[in-house]
């Protein structure tokens, strides 16, 4: 009902979804029953069968969603693993792009927290901050190339380029200014 599909298999599968908005071979391709759901790319959201008030605009952006609500991807591939985390919001090619189940994450920036995986509630804004996080949390990160070979490490707050770009793992460090903390 008031759904508005252009594209190759655009939204074929809704069945009683509704509200929902797809421009691009594809999108919203599995969606059945989702609501409130907006994808403008080829393949974008292409795999959501449930999940709604989603919003993906480029190519393959948030296409591996399939029952997550409230995530916003913005640029090519950005949240594209993305299953099952809901209320995430990514900003930039290839921006959160391995996140699959965090929740509560935003990234603004080309390949910003791109490794993340199952964080949650972290924050990176700048190109390739914290590119290399996977699975640490409650991490807040400003600047290009920030915290950038950091895996694990929790509850950090970095602020500044390459500030602490070289940590790995420790966690509950503040590091501000141009390559603070840097080893």
């Amino acid at each position: 009902v008031e759904n508005t599909l252009v594209g190759s298999s655009a939204g074929d599968a809704i069945s009683t979804g509704s509200y929902n908005t797809g421009f691009g071979s594809a999108t919203l391709g599995a969606t059945t029953t989702a609501t409130f759901n907006t994808a403008v790319g080829r393949h974008a959201l292409t795999t959501n069968s449930t999940g709604s008030s989603n919003v993906a605009v480029g190519g393959q952006a948030l296409d591996a969603n399939t029952t997550a609500d409230n995530n916003t991807a913005v640029g090519t591939s950005s949240l594209g693993a993305n299953t099952t985390g809901a209320s995430n919001t990514a900003v930039g090619q290839a921006s959160l792009a391995a996140n699959t189940t965090g929740a509560n994450n935003t990234a603004v920036g080309k390949d910003a927290g791109a490794a993340l995986t199952t964080a949650t509630y972290s924050t990176f804004i700048g190109s390739f901050a914290g590119d290399s996080t996977t699975t640490g949390t409650f991490n807040t990160v400003v600047g290009a190339a920030a915290f950038a070979d950091n895996t694990t490490g929790a509850n950090n707050t970095v602020l500044g380029t390459s500030a602490l770009a070289d940590n790995t793992t420790a966690s509950n460090n503040t590091a501000v200014g141009f390559e603070a903390l840097r080893l």
